[in-house]
């Protein structure tokens, strides 16, 4: 067993390497489990039923980030190597893609357990944003999801670690961490939603589609510092589907302001 023998891996046990990326994306994930499922307690709904919920979540979410980054990267990337598509330890999750898919198979999964989807997430979709800001520091282990050009000057200007600084030197120049930046823009996101929100929302869902509302502000301006970003067209779609999010978290939020169940609802509705 031989720990950090490079950049990238965790842990090496003969030829099974375990890369921080993996690391990154399972820790995020079962800090928004945990986080979850303390809400769901609170709630007065049974442990069992997000547990049930979070492992099927777990395997559709990484199979949607997949297919959604392998889609608009095929030619480059996969049309010579289609093995490499499931080879997901080298990256290429596509969060979006993720997001969506974890979507629709939540709406099955509560409607299926009759707990009203609105409910389960404002419980659920705040951690979400935690899940998302370690799995950013699974792209840094890998070199990957990074911006464009900066000086050295730049990023001492910033104060980050040695650490960080030194691994934005990638192909021969200095990068903008966009990692980092949406890492703590999900950070703030959550605490906004979590700690100023949840204490003053009056309504069912606000903070289901405040979350949409927070990451889409927190990806757009992110997105448009990357060199990497995945294209329709002259698009850059992460941005294009930022722009849906905002949307879709404003008009929730209004819709809800004017037609929404009030929060008193929830103790109707639980055990």
């Amino acid at each position: 067993m031989t720990f950090f023998e490079d950049f990238s891996t965790f842990v090496s046990i003969g030829p099974i390497h375990i890369q921080w990326y993996a690391v990154c994306i399972l820790t995020g994930a079962c800090i928004a489990y945990f986080l979850g499922q303390y809400r769901f307690k609170q709630l007065g709904y049974a442990s069992s039923i997000l547990s049930d919920y979070f492992f099927a979540l777990l395997l559709i979410g990484i199979a949607g980030a997949r297919i959604w980054y392998v889609i608009f990267t095929f030619d480059e990337m996969y049309a010579t190597s289609p093995l490499e598509i499931f080879a997901i330890w080298h990256g290429g999750l596509a969060i979006q893609g993720g997001i969506i898919a974890g979507l629709i198979y939540s709406y099955y999964f509560f409607k299926k357990h009759d707990i009203p989807f609105f409910i389960a997430g404002d419980a659920i979709m705040p951690g979400v944003l935690i899940a998302q800001a370690f799995g950013r520091w699974g792209n840094f282990f890998n070199h990957e999801a990074f911006g464009g050009e900066v000086s050295l000057q730049f990023l001492q200007s910033l104060h980050l670690p040695q650490f960080i600084i030194d691994q934005m030197y990638i192909q021969g120049a200095y990068h903008h961490p966009t990692f980092l930046y949406e890492s703590i823009g999900n950070l703030m996101a959550f605490v906004l939603i979590v700690f100023v929100i949840r204490r003053f929302q009056k309504h069912v869902g606000i903070q289901f589609f405040s979350y949409f509302l927070f990451y889409g502000l927190v990806r757009f301006p992110v997105e448009g510092l990357r060199t990497d970003s995945l294209m329709f067209g002259p698009i850059r779609m992460a941005q294009l589907i930022s722009v849906v999010f905002v949307v879709v978290g404003i008009g929730g939020i209004l819709y809800l302001h004017f037609k929404g169940k009030p929060i008193s609802y929830i103790d109707k509705n639980v055990e």
